[in-house]
């Protein structure tokens, strides 16, 4: 008996000894989780996400209280990613190839889908201040591709997640507010915070894994107004290439008013996966090699493709479309300044002259004084393109009122600017717009 006590006695601490490196680790050895981002390093990250609950539309004076609109949604996100500026220990600018991005949505009974174009499937990502502003260096980005990468989690932003110093099993700490923001898409916090808590470190997947809880609510307000977000999961950090593995996250997204009273509420998870240190040739040197991986006027265009309405073309940045309203799509500019460009069968389209006196008598009828006139003259270089200009004087205000007609196969169209001031860059920008309009169907003339 004696004799079978000690040989298991000794069985026991051989496997002990043999199992000693998979028990999690003791809660008096401290470790370190930091991911340290250098340039040129490699990434596959994929995402998913699925949502669901109601909103309830706002109560106009007078009428009675709406109903609630269900909405569920789901995404499914897939890339890999190479960095390529990190400056003090922060990820500024990467570049993904994207070979998933899709998102679909149901608000009510009205499916909405969204996805990138193969076309402009690789993007370079900066990130500044919390703001993200992508670019693909292969042709220009509609707003909805730019708000799709807009509102991708940033993961080198999680790092945040983890602890400043070496902690213990049992140890928690506040996840930093920049994390907190890529989580939430919060533009302002107003109040709470988000703690994590380090559970255990064991392998997993035949790796050194430390395990951490988070769970907070956090209130504030981003483009949908005031909400709180109470977020709850976990997540993984690769001890062996120090890197966020895996991340876990539910979520209730409560949208208020300004009272501070729920007026919808969704419920959400977002599930995270990432490799660290990975080949990707088509992110490698040799495939980069006369890429522009920095922004410039053209690799920032905004690409508007309407084809119910009938028209294409590319606008810079700091101006947005504001409306699309019958044949009409106006444009505003960040100072101030508004297009608005008009669709017309080809035989209702005036030439760049008859478009002038029309202006000018329209603007006169106004009131509107105008000190000097360009004549209408075809633009160098582009068929079918006529221009002319009037400087005009209202209320004390001067404004340069810029006007081109555009005469194609399917259609004709105006573009009639107003700008506040005479910079000869903007007037590039309205003169770039209606060089690159494309009607792109058949405009009917409707008499």
């Amino acid at each position: 008996m004696t004799t079978l006590l000690t040989r298991c006695g000794r069985a026991v601490i051989v496997l002990a000894a043999i199992l000693g490196s998979t028990l999690p680790a003791s809660a008096e050895e401290p470790v370190k989780l930091e991911e340290s981002f250098r340039a040129d390093r490699v990434y596959r990250v994929s995402t998913r996400v699925d949502l669901a609950g109601s909103l309830t539309p706002p109560t106009e004076k007078g009428k009675p209280a709406p109903k609630p609109v269900s909405v569920k949604g789901d995404s499914a996100i897939d890339y890999d990613e190479r960095l390529l500026t990190v400056e003090e220990g922060q990820v500024r600018k990467t570049i993904r190839l994207y070979s998933r991005m899709d998102f679909a949505r149901t608000l009510g009974d009205r499916p909405q889908d969204s996805s990138l174009r193969p076309a402009v499937h690789r993007l370079v990502v900066m990130r500044q201040n919390g703001t993200k502003a992508p670019f693909s260096p292969d042709g220009p980005l509609t707003w909805g591709e730019i708000d799709l990468a807009r509102t991708d989690v940033f993961t080198p932003a999680l790092s945040g997640m983890l602890p400043d110093h070496a902690v213990r099993l049992g140890d928690r700490w506040t996840v930093s507010t920049d994390a907190v923001r890529e989580l939430t898409d919060m533009e302002r916090i107003d109040e709470g915070k988000i703690e994590c808590r380090l559970e255990e470190v064991a392998p997993k997947d035949g790796r050194r894994q430390a395990r951490v809880t988070f769970a907070g609510t956090v209130r504030g307000s981003n483009e949908d107004g005031p909400n709180r977000q109470q977020l709850d999961g976990w997540l993984l950090f690769d001890m062996e290439s120090n890197h966020l593995s895996y991340l876990y996250l539910k979520g209730v997204h409560s949208l208020l008013d300004q009272d501070g009273k729920e007026m919808g509420r969704v419920e959400g998870r977002y599930v995270l996966s990432r490799k660290a240190d990975i080949a990707s040739q088509k992110l490698g040197d040799e495939a980069l090699k006369g890429v522009t991986l920095e922004p410039n006027a053209e690799n920032t265009l905004l690409l508007y493709d309407n084809p119910d309405f009938g028209v294409r073309f590319l606008f810079p940045r700091r101006w947005h479309v504001a409306g699309v309203h019958g044949s009409q799509v106006a444009l505003d500019g960040a100072d101030g300044s508004g297009l608005l460009i008009t669709l017309d069968a080809p035989a209702r389209t005036p030439t760049g002259e008859q478009f002038l006196k029309e202006s000018r008598d329209w603007l006169e009828s106004k009131k509107v004084k105008v000190l000097r006139a360009e004549a209408a003259r075809p633009v160098t270089g582009a068929a079918g393109l006529e221009h002319f200009a009037l400087e005009t004087e209202a209320a004390d205000q001067k404004a340069v009122m810029d006007y081109y007609v555009v005469h194609q196969a399917n259609g004709g169209a105006t573009l009639a600017a107003r700008l506040l001031s005479a910079d000869v860059e903007v007037r590039k920008e309205v003169e770039g717009i209606a060089r690159g309009l494309t009607i792109t169907k058949k405009i009917a003339d409707h008499k």
